[in-house]
């Protein structure tokens, strides 16, 4: 099978859209082109089944595609256990320089890790561009000399205690730095409570087993019914026993966080450490703020800002944030890690706390120094941030256009042009991940920022936007606003948003986070097309709008997707009295969710910005948030005039009883 020279040149380094195909040839070197990319997907299928045997069928067939390297690493991966160390360097040798070969080195460091080959692994990783892989980076943990460095001792913690289940790597490193005594008892205590918090209980188990098989016996009674297990406990005077007490009222205070303070007030307070009372009141305090419940700070109060964590302490300044309590602020903040102190959502809310605080008008003024730092167009609380210095959200002036080298040395980028046509013939995950690793910093010391915007711009013109959105969205001193907030089916969007009386900008901001403008996205939940509908939804919203010929089918399709998109998006502003955080948390979370989330009665009248910071879901709340800028830099691009993020949030609180109740439960 032949291949046209400037497709082939692609693996090797070239470009694949650098000149068209020779008339004479062009129809049957496109039907062997054709032929030969579905054979790539086909291999694409075969790995992820693990057919070993058909990928090295098919491999021959498609040697000098443009996607050649993918292929390769695919037949060669899913052998890998079996494969001989010679074939993984030729791999290496071949294919050096691409996200193929980095992208081995990273399964090959994984195996060498696991069966001990610390020579051969230790040569490997100093060649390992990526070193993104928290595994890989546990195991080189683990063979450093770490007792005259604390501060790598401190990244293994953080790589630890973040971890959602324990794997190999990192359990090995945990065990050689608590048989070395660089990892205490109270580390592995600190691992185990942060595991069952998170519902990880097999993962507490595993680190209370570092300690002894007494220390992980209890976990799975305590697991199974921790009120049950705390009712069979006398005292606790051994470290073990209130360890497992500790964990045990973790357990019960995800069920219910009132039931177990009274349990903690009222018979184990006495017989725990300081320092583990002050963790369990962070706990209940957590799952009440979780909750909204009015008791959080209170519980909060109980417990020492010096002995808890991050999260915590997060917790503790959003249920003061939500209750008023602004002298509660500073104060957790300033427990908090300077690496924490220094996100923007934190240098705002301590700057808010300080300014209400301040009994004079040259007091509040100097409260607000500390957000220039932070203030700008990028994100959420860099809007808040400006505007609270008395600016609004303006288009940045566009950089200075890119020159014809800048662009075609992004044109001529090989791993950029790999991605582009993974991205073509549907491997889009295998496209982005090429995309990322090749804008990212791994080679040459990472791009500029001028060479991102050329690369943003490459991915636009091709219409990738989710990728042309993601690399511009990597500069920070140069800002091009239409590469970061572009507007695919400009006038589908205007029209279909004038003719139901809904923002445009809204609309642009949701698809933003939702899709990114990919049109056949598909998420894990089934929810699909630009603005991410899911099925039942879609035909529930359908006959709501009249949409009497809807077939399922259809919901990928642009004008349909917008229409049904937009359709239920109206109807949740409407239920929500036009409140776009509160519409915005129910686009994602579901219309009752959002509707508990206001509040109910004498439930409090919070700034917009106070109630999405006290969002109980992660996820929703940082979605609220970026559709939130995403649509004041929107409509500062629409309108061409300086915007407020405030007024987008506007102030939440409980349903007004007299307003008619929106009935939006899908049957």
């Amino acid at each position: 099978m032949q291949f046209h020279p400037i497709l082939t040149s692609i693996a090797l380094g070239g470009c694949l859209f650098l000149t068209p195909l020779a008339p004479a040839h062009a129809q049957s070197s496109a039907t062997s082109r054709a032929h030969a990319d579905d054979l790539i997907v086909e291999m694409s299928q075969a790995f992820k089944k693990g057919n070993s045997k058909r990928l090295s069928s098919l491999l021959p067939q498609v040697a000098g595609h443009p996607l050649e390297p993918w292929a390769a690493y695919w037949e060669l991966r899913v052998r890998l256990d079996t494969a001989a160390p010679s074939e993984v360097q030729q791999f290496f040798s071949r294919y050096a320089g691409t996200y193929q070969e980095d992208r081995l080195r990273n399964d090959w460091l994984l195996l060498l890790g696991q069966r001990r080959y610390w020579t051969d692994f230790a040569a490997e990783q100093a060649l390992f561009r990526m070193s993104d892989d928290r595994e890989v980076r546990c195991y080189t943990l683990a063979l450093e000399p770490l007792q005259s460095n604390p501060e790598l001792v401190n990244e293994f913690k953080r790589q630890w205690y973040g971890q959602k289940e324990m794997d190999d790597g990192c359990a090995y490193a945990a065990a050689q730095l608590y048989s070395a005594k660089l990892l205490s008892e109270a580390d592995v205590w600190h691992k185990a409570r942060l595991a069952m918090e998170a519902n990880r209980p097999k993962a507490a188990k595993a680190a209370a087993a570092m300690i002894s098989s007494a220390a992980a016996a209890p976990i799975d009674e305590i697991s199974s019914n921790a009120t049950r297990y705390l009712s069979k406990r006398v005292v606790a005077i051994r470290r073990v026993a209130r360890e497992a007490v500790v964990l045990a009222l973790i357990r019960m205070a995800a069920g219910d966080p009132d039931v177990t303070a009274s349990v903690l007030e009222n018979h184990w307070s006495v017989h725990l450490t300081p320092e583990q009372r002050s963790w369990a009141w962070a706990v209940i305090g957590k799952q009440a703020a979780q909750r909204l419940s009015s008791h959080a700070s209170e519980y909060f109060a109980k417990a020492s800002d010096a002995d808890l964590d991050d999260e915590h302490l997060g917790w503790k300044v959003r249920a003061a944030l939500r209750q008023g309590q602004w002298s509660a602020v500073t104060p957790a903040i300033a427990a908090m890690s300077s690496e924490a102190r220094r996100d923007a959502v934190w240098v705002y809310w301590k700057a808010r706390a300080q300014q209400q605080l301040a009994r004079s008008d040259t007091d509040r003024k100097a409260a607000l120094a500390p957000l220039a730092d932070i203030a700008g167009v990028r994100g959420f609380y860099e809007q808040l941030a400006l505007e609270e210095l008395g600016q609004r959200v303006s288009v940045p002036a566009r950089p200075v256009p890119l020159t014809t080298q800048e662009k075609d040395s992004a044109r001529l980028n090989a791993g950029l042009n790999r991605a582009l046509y993974a991205i073509q013939i549907g491997l889009r995950s295998d496209g982005i991940r090429e995309w990322n690793y090749s804008t990212n910093l791994h080679q040459r010391g990472g791009m500029s920022e001028r060479e991102l915007l050329a690369a943003a711009d490459l991915a636009c013109q091709h219409e990738v936007w989710d990728r042309c959105i993601n690399s511009s969205e990597r500069t920070r001193s140069t800002i091009d606003f239409e590469q970061r907030f572009p507007m695919p089916h400009k006038e589908a969007v205007l029209q279909r948003a004038a003719q139901i009386g809904i923002d445009p900008a809204f609309v642009y901001g949701l698809i933003r986070q939702e899709s990114r403008f990919v049109m056949d996205a598909q998420s894990g939940v089934g929810a699909a097309g630009l603005m991410q509908v899911m099925p039942a939804t879609a035909r529930w919203t359908a006959r709501k709008i009249g949409l009497t010929d809807f077939k399922p089918q259809q919901i990928n399709s642009r004008d349909t997707n917008i229409a049904i998109g937009t359709g239920y998006l109206k109807l949740v502003l409407d239920t929500f009295d036009g409140s776009l955080p509160l519409a915005a948390a129910a686009y994602n979370a579901g219309p009752s969710r959002s509707r508990s989330w206001r509040g109910q009665g004498d439930a409090p009248l919070l700034e917009g910005a106070i109630w999405a910071e006290n969002i109980p879901f992660a996820e929703t709340r940082d979605y609220v948030k970026k559709v939130l800028a995403n649509s004041t830099s929107y409509a500062a691009l629409i309108s061409a005039q300086p915007q407020s993020l405030k007024s987008r949030l506007g102030m939440v609180g409980p349903k007004d009883a007299r307003a008619p109740d929106v009935n939006l439960d899908l049957p």
